[in-house]
């Protein structure tokens, strides 16, 4: 007789109704599910639920409908603590989600039943001051979806398979991008159906680029539903916040519009200024919590005698991680990142009258994909004397290469900018944030890039920036920096622990909303007015 498999067992059970939850309420007594586990917010939830219907009650006019999405357990968390703080300013919030512990990984009926009614105990303690709503519980028919949604949800499985695999070709056959967009494919009907039959006038989803949360955020846009993103970055008690866009794309054109022709104050230069000292020295600042480099610096000369540099023009080009969520769709005239350096690196090989140093991402120490090392020793294996590879994990600070460089060549990674700063003319050839703010080169074709560079490898100081072009890069990072993260009390890392210092009580009170209340209308929709929004103090 055939031994069945654990996993062949929960396979028949899943098909089975109530099975799984008979085995949660007997078996595991309520207990989270492995990594799937909202126990910080099961224990807060009761002192939120308080404090919230106490605010609730004090407010006198009928708020706004707001639908509010998320998946995997620290989004549901986060998201139901931002849903309880718009219910409590006297909003009518629907939360929904999917209980998925993995978005890189199958599971089966069983424990996807398991984690569905562990998420459904704690969330529908919510009711009735937010709706929630499983979409696992409530599954839409099969209904055709528009040929835009279809795109959408081929281009968020890419998006999701490279970042999952940290690679930047994908294989439509693969095991990751079918799941992801199976995964994907059925989120897009049941947000369709769902948003067109309870239509919200506002939907809020964090992050709206990859997985579910980007699938959320295209079929609002096609609704017609104003959708607002956010995210985080490194500092505390800050956020990114978008209104019908993906916040991960940067988009600062209309604070650069509202700001750019106003000079910053002494005070304010001194915070760019303290800033990119602590990124050098591999130190951290204030409520910034990254380090940026894992090595202070040396210094240029030190640095450059170890590489057996001399004086022929020295070119920086710095990469980003692949497959990372700020480079996603990122091209402007490259079919990749990683195309763009192969054929950077070919065109040196054959121009040993300058010399190239490739700084790999030190963040890929973290990664699991492929390297940037791999790829430029699988095109070269044998590097001539003139190019140089300094690989993530060496001990090199990437400012004491900035310090020592004729020209930057950067894809979206702020050391183009940071460059820019110190007067060193950066060609950039990715979608970033900062390309065409006036103080970077900014090709749209592979014969301009090579035109362009070919003219600064002649004479490099024609192209260095002037005193002009310098203070305009030093506003604009101040601006990114400091007044593009707009106050949020709770971040999405150490959130609990931001809530024991900014419970709801106190983030929306007189002197909270002082602070926070612009941040919530945002999200909110209304009209984010960067020519009226207060600078960072």
């Amino acid at each position: 007789m055939p031994i069945v498999g654990k996993e062949s067992i929960k396979k028949i059970l899943g098909g089975m109704p109530y099975t799984a939850e008979l085995y949660w309420l007997l078996r595991q007594q309520g207990k989270p599910i492995s990594r799937f586990s909202l126990q910080h917010l099961e224990k807060h939830l009761p002192a939120l639920l308080e404090q919230a219907q106490t605010l609730r009650e004090k407010v006198s006019q009928p708020g706004k409908k707001v639908f509010l999405f998320a998946n995997l357990h620290y989004w549901i968390e986060h998201t139901a603590l931002l849903s309880i703080s718009l219910a409590a300013q006297g909003h009518d919030v629907t939360l929904a989600y999917l209980p998925f512990a993995e978005w890189r990984s199958p599971i089966n009926r069983f424990d996807l039943r398991r984690q569905n009614i562990y998420a459904r105990n704690i969330l529908d303690k919510m009711n009735p001051l937010v709706q929630t709503v499983s979409f696992i519980s409530k599954r839409a028919p099969y209904m055709p979806l528009s040929k835009d949604l279809e795109m959408g949800i081929e281009e968020v499985s890419v998006f999701d398979s490279q970042y999952t695999l940290q690679i930047e070709d994908i294989d439509p056959t693969s095991e990751i991008y079918r799941l992801r967009h199976r995964r994907n494919r059925d989120a897009a009907q049941t947000l369709l159906a769902w948003l067109r039959s309870n239509r919200p006038d506002v939907v809020i989803v964090p992050n709206g680029t990859i997985m579910e949360l980007g699938i959320c955020y295209r079929v609002a846009k096609s609704l017609k539903i104003p959708v607002s993103t956010y995210e985080f970055s490194d500092q505390r008690d800050r956020f990114w916040v978008a209104q019908n866009a993906q916040v991960m794309h940067q988009n600062t054109d209309a604070l650069w519009e509202a700001r750019k022709d106003h000079p910053i104050n002494d005070k304010q230069l001194e915070q760019v200024r303290a800033l990119m000292m602590s990124r050098q020295k591999a130190s951290l600042w204030k409520n910034f919590s990254r380090l940026w480099q894992g090595t202070p610096t040396k210094g240029a000369e030190k640095t450059k005698n170890e590489l057996g540099l001399d004086d022929r023009p020295i070119v920086l080009l710095a990469t980003n991680v692949l497959g990372d969520s700020l480079t996603l769709g990122r091209q402007v005239f490259t079919k990749s990142m990683a195309e763009w350096i192969e054929r950077t690196v070919q065109y040196f090989l054959a121009r040993d009258d300058a010399q190239l140093i490739i700084r790999v991402h030190p963040g890929e120490i973290l990664t699991r994909g492929v390297s940037m090392v791999d790829i430029i020793n699988h095109l070269a294996p044998n590097l001539p004397e003139h190019i140089h590879l300094i690989k993530p994990n060496e001990k090199i600070n990437t400012y004491d290469l900035v310090a020592i460089a004729d020209i930057g060549l950067v894809y979206t990674t702020t050391v183009g900018m940071e460059m820019a700063m110190t007067g060193i003319p950066s060609i950039v050839v990715g979608d970033t944030h900062y390309r065409d703010r006036g103080f970077t080169y900014d090709p749209d074709s592979y014969v301009n890039y090579y035109k362009l560079l070919g003219a600064m490898l002649l004479e490099p100081q024609k192209y260095r920036l002037s005193r002009e072009k310098i203070e305009l890069a030093w506003k604009y990072a101040y601006h990114f920096f400091f007044d593009f993260p707009r106050p949020f009390p709770w971040h999405l890392v150490n959130m609990w622990d931001d809530y024991k210092d900014c419970d709801l009580k106190s983030v929306l009170s007189e002197e909270g909303l002082l602070t926070y209340g612009d941040s919530f209308r945002y999200l909110l929709g209304e009209t984010l007015d960067w020519k009226t929004a207060k600078y960072d103090e």
